[in-house]
């Protein structure tokens, strides 16, 4: 593209976004084609949420639909609120019953949890996805400016000590995002809403409460009175006519919509809420010995989220505003001045640490003579914990690590295991300002992100026979899987989960953990492959454990337990780098698809007695001899003494009815469709022919390499079984799971060598 094809695109992009000021009548028209962009503040960020759809995830081991909208998916992910996905469909369900005005109009939403949950994101989130929403048709958001220049005797209007200066530079724009329809007389307002709620299709009516904000009221009345004077009979027409009032559609931003108080935000709880008086203008707009609220700056977090969403960030840093906003919810009005109020149309968030909490609770002993009782009641609070699932945890260290933002969205779990256990290089610069490339093996950042999970979960309420690393699985896909036997979360039965996600291992210590080994120099030499460059799993591993106590954002405790967990990580990740080993050196021995498939097949008909067409289209029998053959060779689960002929005794046919059939009905009905039709029957995903794919133990190698000795592994001599097969499981590592060939070598030996001391 050309410079200026670059210059249209952007003009292209204002275009759509931008529409040319109308009149008040035109704007009413609009209204009653598309009575949604009326929508008061809820409504309207209920419908920017909901606009992005949903996509299904598993959290706890659960299905959940979560709002895309909370994926950001306007950046590419980049403030992506990874998990907390039921924490975010109640605050949706809290904004959809506030919206309705079911009950909870007066509610405060709070947002809480340790650092590094995700809050801060949310915040970032909402701002990106109500800015681009009001680009959008559908999310057009509008408010009013005026414009008084040209009649005698006007004062002008400005929100600073700049004079006017004519044509478009003496309208201005409401301080607050006014709503357009609040300028209208009460009574024609609700007749004119009550009308938008017959057109609209959606259960929750949109409402336009209060009264047209101070600023605006100002150059309402001075418009009328003159008219007035003049002996205009339509007042309201003329002071409202387009040469005085127009209305825009405005991108909904931070300071136009929305508004945040930061944590360092300072200033009178007055100048914070809503703004302050400007002296200097209140001497050149003075109203007949009154303020003029044309001579107030309106940049308090109320006034700039007016129309929208008001956010406070850190509120235990400004819990004396909190006793402050009790009011503003369901009165919906706060003041500029003791003679002056001002309507808000705003969804109130606090976002907080847990410290609030305590601050909230230091009266707790005084029961019924608690001052903030009534504050705690308005506050409805949802509670972001830490994440606890696997691959939500390695996505999100990824990220924090690089500059990847996109969402994962898998379609099958091999695909997002994939992802989780990739390996990942960066470029490191040193102390000598040379760059060097440093490589996270595979496994490494799953290994860390298990081990952050593990210290999260809830231990009192594992049963006998699930481990605190099977407990994370389930969490993450739902299911174990052990051969032939499958545990559903369902059939698991945990009491106390309510503890999961209150505290562990932030990923922010993780984080650090990584990059100062980044930095760090490793002794490891190998004289070919740059071995030294590596990062290991167990490197990790023992990093993060063994600086627990050094880390104060621990206590002793929480470090000596965090500690005791490391061990079944450590078992975990090497089972997953032995089961990497052994099926790169049993590649060439794997059983092809088609061949599955086929004894599927036969299995199958078998079963059910019936027929299958062979490759000329005949109708023939399920053929005995495949099926033994496979059975025996292939699956090694029986002998020739298990059949009678090529007809299988009650051992084999249990097998082939229980861990075959029921299996692949089992596999169905789990991928019916809503129909209760089959969408897609994957023959590999029954446990017993899993396990021909892969997953093969060391009896298998001694089966099929006799000369292969494990403790030759580190310099195999030359012309040996164990030379060829190290080369081909090196070479095998690399193409199917992305190792290199450092990574290869030193996975493959740290395998070999516990191997070893086993094998006889």
């Amino acid at each position: 593209m050309s410079g200026n094809d670059y210059i249209e695109a952007a003009d292209r992009t204002l275009d759509a976004t931008y529409e040319e000021p109308m009149s008040l009548e035109e704007y009413v028209e609009t209204l009653l084609t598309a009575p949604h962009r009326g929508a008061h503040a809820p409504k309207y960020l209920l419908a920017a949420i909901e606009s992005a759809g949903t996509r299904t995830v598993i959290e706890e081991g659960d299905e959940k639909e979560r709002y895309r909208f909370f994926d950001d998916p306007w950046n590419d992910g980049e403030h992506a609120i990874l998990g907390n996905t039921e924490v975010l469909n109640r605050f949706v369900d809290d904004l959809r019953s506030i919206a309705a005005g079911r009950g909870k109009e007066e509610k405060i939403l709070w947002l809480d949890g340790p650092t590094a949950t995700g809050k801060s994101e949310l915040k970032r989130c909402l701002v990106n996805g109500l800015r681009e929403f009001s680009k959008t048709e559908e999310g057009r958001r509008y408010t009013m400016e005026w414009n008084v220049a040209g009649l005698d005797s006007s004062p002008g209007l400005t929100y600073s000590d700049e004079g006017t200066m004519g044509d478009e530079d003496d309208w201005y724009e409401s301080p607050v995002q006014s709503h357009p329809l609040t300028v209208f007389p009460e009574d024609v307002r609700q007749e004119l809403v009550m009308e938008l709620n017959e057109r609209l299709d959606d259960h929750i009516p949109v409402r336009v409460d209060g009264e047209i904000d101070p600023f605006c009221r100002e150059a309402y009345d001075y418009l009328e009175e003159q008219y007035r004077r003049e002996g205009v009979e339509d007042l309201f027409s003329a002071a409202t006519d387009r040469q005085h009032l127009r209305i825009k559609n405005f991108v909904v931003d931070v300071g136009r919509g929305i508004g945040i108080l930061h944590s360092e935000d300072e200033g009178t709880p007055k100048e914070r809420l809503v703004g302050s008086w400007m002296h200097g203008m209140l001497r050149e707009l003075d109203s007949r010995g009154r303020k003029n609220p044309q001579a107030f700056s309106y940049d308090g977090v109320l006034s700039q989220g007016n129309g929208l969403l008001t956010i406070v960030e850190d509120a235990s840093q400004h819990a004396d505003l909190l006793q402050k906003l009790l009011n503003v919810p369901d009165e919906g009005r706060v003041k500029l001045d003791k003679g002056i109020g001002m309507d808000i149309d705003t969804q109130l968030v606090i976002i907080s640490n847990p410290d609030l909490e305590g601050q909230l609770n230091q009266h707790v002993e005084r029961e019924g003579q608690d001052p903030l009782k009534a504050l705690k009641r308005r506050l409805d609070r949802h509670r972001f914990t830490y994440l606890t699932n696997l691959s939500l945890e390695a996505e999100l260290l990824r990220r924090e690590l690089t500059d990847e933002t996109s969402v994962w969205d898998a379609n099958t779990w091999d695909q997002l295991e994939e992802w989780i256990r990739a390996p990942l290089s960066m470029q490191v610069r040193r102390a000598d300002k040379t760059v060097r490339e440093r490589e996270l093996a595979p496994h490494a950042l799953k290994a860390a992100a298990m081990y952050a999970v593990v210290s999260r979960l809830d231990t009192t309420d594992l049963p006998d026979d699930i481990s605190i690393v099977d407990k994370a699985l389930l969490f993450d896909r739902g299911y174990l899987q052990d051969g032939d036997e499958r545990i559903d979360i369902e059939d698991v039965e945990f009491e106390g989960t309510s503890a999961n996600g209150e505290h562990g291992i932030p990923v922010t210590y993780t984080r650090d953990i990584i990059a100062d080994l980044l930095h760090e120099e490793s002794d490891r030499f190998h004289q070919e492959f740059d071995v030294e460059s590596v990062i290991m799993p167990r490197d990790v591993l023992n990093a993060m454990a063994e600086r627990l106590a050094d880390a104060p954002v621990f206590s002793t405790t929480e470090a000596a337990e965090f500690e005791e967990r490391i061990a079944p990580v450590k078992e975990y990740t090497f089972t997953q780098q032995e089961e990497d080993v052994l099926n790169a050196m049993m590649r060439d021995k794997r059983v092809d698809e088609a061949t599955v498939e086929e004894y599927v097949g036969h299995v199958y008909a078998w079963a059910q007695g019936e027929k299958l067409e062979n490759d000329r289209g005949e109708r023939v029998d399920p053929d005995p001899l495949k099926m033994k053959v496979f059975e025996i060779e292939h699956l090694g689960r029986f002998t020739e003494s298990d059949y009678t002929g090529n007809q299988p005794d009650d051992v084999v046919a249990e097998f082939r009815t229980e861990q075959i059939i029921t299996a692949l009905n089992r596999h169905a009905w789990r991928n019916r469709d809503e129909e209760f039709r089959v969408s897609a029957v994957n023959p590999k995903e029954i446990p017993a022919i899993k396990a021909v794919l892969g997953n093969y133990d060391w009896e298998d190698i001694k089966r099929t390499y006799e000369d292969f000795d494990p403790h030759q592994w580190d310099n195999p001599p030359t012309e040996t079984q164990t030379e060829r097969l190290k080369e081909e499981t090196i070479r095998n590592m690399q193409e199917l799971y992305d190792y290199s060939e450092a990574t290869a070598e030193l996975t493959s030996r740290h395998v070999m060598s516990q191997v070893s001391y086993k094998w006889s």
